[in-house]
């Protein structure tokens, strides 16, 4: 029994509607594919072959969407974190890859023919033309039926594979083209038909596999749906700024981690609060971000490397409670707050409210110890809370 993560429920409808088309696709595609080929060696078109063989081609691409669609929604895992969909863009670029051998082949026997041996022309009859046209109903048809789930399940893989359908209806009708100019009298049509439907099956691969590369060496959003991010996070009350974002595609999802600025007074929870407010709106209203990292900060980054020059907290209290030693009521601090802010530090201390004492001897020892912390060379200020029991 396989120990590896199954499709979560969200996920298994997808998988299934992913399956489901692609059976149905390769089963076209077998029966198509064999008739064409069958079709093209006893009616003698050259490109009536190469489409056939095209239709074979497809057979796997669609083996590829089956294992593809089934681990790729594998849910996340320790060895996978952001989870497996990236094995639909490894397999859209070996289509793509594939698509491209198989063109040159095509284009290089085409090429022979025409110019080295124009004796092994092929010379196509209406079996061929026949077969063509039948094979662009039926592939045309494959492309919008295709197509529709792949937009239904938000599979880039889906609609590579309906693109091959369609290059496969299109291909169809260049050699309809050309077996039509071999029956009207122009031997070598059938040939440049051929070569043209090869050129259609390439560019088709190249798009393919360019638009599968650049999402591995994760290429960014498009900068309109990177200011609608940037739009709905500024929405979001208590956030003063936004800047860093950062995006990549995961398959049919996208990843964003991104920095928000918020007050510098604020409590690490409130803090906090805002950051998972932004992560759940971006998961609500941007369709295709499937997770999203916020990363809080209390200023303008302009002052990260004054900032960053400043002691810690443990590195401070030491420094503080030897300035403290032998004043009066540096025993009865509760709690030091430190700001680290706009390149300073703030320091905020809290003593007991004591009604009871006399108030001048009370702010008399809040202004020597508030002094004694001011006289530090990384201190910029220092503020005393009384606080009531």
């Amino acid at each position: 029994m396989s120990d590896m993560p199954e499709p979560d429920g969200d996920t298994r409808g997808a998988v299934a509607e992913k399956s489901r088309v692609t059976l149905i696709g390769g089963a076209v595609n077998l029966i198509l594919g064999i008739g064409k080929v069958v079709a093209g060696l006893v009616g003698q078109s050259q490109a009536l072959l190469v489409d056939g063989l095209h239709s074979l081609s497809d057979l796997l691409s669609d083996v590829m969407v089956l294992v593809a669609a089934r681990i790729g929604s594998r849910s996340a895992d320790s060895d996978h974190p952001y989870g497996h969909a990236r094995v639909e863009t490894v397999a859209s670029a070996v289509v793509g890859a594939f698509l491209l051998l198989i063109a040159g082949g095509f284009i290089y026997d085409a090429l022979r023919r025409l110019l080295l041996d124009p004796d092994t022309l092929l010379q196509p009859g209406a079996l061929a033309l026949g077969a063509a046209l039948v094979s662009i109903a039926i592939k045309e048809g494959l492309y919008h039926y295709t197509m529709h789930a792949a937009h239904r399940a938000r599979s880039n893989l889906l609609a590579a594979n309906a693109w091959h359908h369609r290059s496969d209806s299109l291909s169809s009708m260049v050699v309809v083209g050309g077996i039509v100019g071999v029956l009207i009298g122009i031997p070598w049509l059938d040939a440049i038909a051929a070569i043209i439907v090869a050129l259609m099956l390439a560019w088709v691969g190249l798009k393919i596999a360019w638009g599968s590369l650049r999402e591995l060496v994760d290429t960014a959003l498009s900068p309109e749906e990177i200011a609608e991010i940037e739009r709905v996070v500024m929405a979001i009350d208590g956030v003063r700024g936004v800047h860093g974002v950062r995006t990549r595609r995961m398959g049919q999802n996208a990843l964003a981690d991104l920095h928000i600025v918020v007050d510098p007074r604020l409590s690490v929870s409130e803090g906090h609060r805002i950051s998972e407010e932004v992560h759940d709106r971006l998961m609500r209203h941007i369709r295709d971000i499937s997770d999203v990292l916020v990363h809080t900060e209390h200023e303008d980054p302009v002052w990260d490397d004054h900032t960053v020059q400043l002691p810690l907290r443990r590195d401070i209290r030491r420094e503080l409670v030897e300035r403290w030693t032998g004043l009066p009521g540096a025993d009865r601090i509760e709690r030091i707050d430190l700001h680290y802010t706009c390149g300073e530090l703030e320091v905020e201390i809290h003593l007991p409210w004591e009604p009871e004492r006399d108030p001048a001897a009370v702010r008399a020892e809040i202004d020597r110890l508030a002094a004694a912390v001011e006289a530090s060379d990384h201190v910029a200020s220092c503020r005393v809370h009384l606080i009531g029991r």
